[in-house]
């Protein structure tokens, strides 16, 4: 892999999109649980969850780099990372407090994610206090487990992704799960391969993101 595809793929699996990732696969595999039949058929929850966790926070660190609050949009230094994180935590905390709260208006995986990914992102907020963890392991790795959680409460094994006008695409949920799992390892290779992280903050980036969406589960089936 070469660096500037390294750097692609950092860019386009950047932590703040993952949710809407996680979002727009969730209604691929199941669109009724959203009140819709495709993926497009919910555009309220679809802008809130992008404006949540990805437009808002986007600002906020380049209001930031305006105003020299941290060095770099890039946050290679982990104490640049601890108002973007605070900031980022408060959209977080809010969207995820907003969906346990309001059960009939978000499906219950897509408020375990959140719940999960804010969970992550404040426990990072701690580790990131020592040291430099990797936020784009975090993400994917809550990405991946999304997906496991989401097969566990399946009861079909193929999927029929309705895509609006642009057709119908069958797909098996194990192929999605290969794909997802094959992301995850590129994510993390691309971070090593830029030298943004050290194998250790990789792997405990991995460690926290999959584990927070289990706590978050957990949590929630017992809410």
């Amino acid at each position: 892999m070469t660096k500037t595809l390294a750097y692609t793929v950092s860019v386009l699996f950047h932590p703040l999109l993952i949710p809407s990732y996680a979002l727009v696969t969730l209604l691929a595999i199941n669109p009724f649980m959203f009140g819709v039949n495709n993926i497009w058929g919910n555009e309220i929850i679809l802008l809130q969850v992008f404006l949540s966790t990805f437009l808002l926070p986007s600002f906020s660190l380049l209001m930031l780099r305006q105003l020299d609050f941290i060095k770099s949009i890039e946050l290679e230094d982990k104490k640049d990372r601890i108002i973007p994180f605070i900031v980022t935590g408060i959209f977080y905390i809010g969207l995820a407090v907003f969906f346990v709260k309001t059960p009939n208006h978000s499906p219950f995986l897509l408020t375990v994610f959140i719940l999960g990914a804010t969970i992550g992102l404040w426990v990072s907020f701690i580790v990131n206090l020592f040291t430099k963890i990797s936020l784009h392991a975090v993400a994917i790795a809550g990405f991946l487990a999304i997906v496991i959680i989401t097969m566990q409460n399946l009861e079909f094994d193929h999927l029929l992704i309705n895509l609006g006008s642009f057709g119908v695409f069958n797909m098996s949920i194990r192929t999605l799960l290969m794909l997802v799992i094959f992301l995850t390892g590129l994510v993390g290779t691309s971070r090593l391969l830029l030298r943004a992280h050290a194998p250790f903050q990789v792997y405990a980036g991995y460690f926290v993101g999959f584990l927070t969406q289990f706590i978050a589960s957990n949590f929630l089936s017992n809410y």
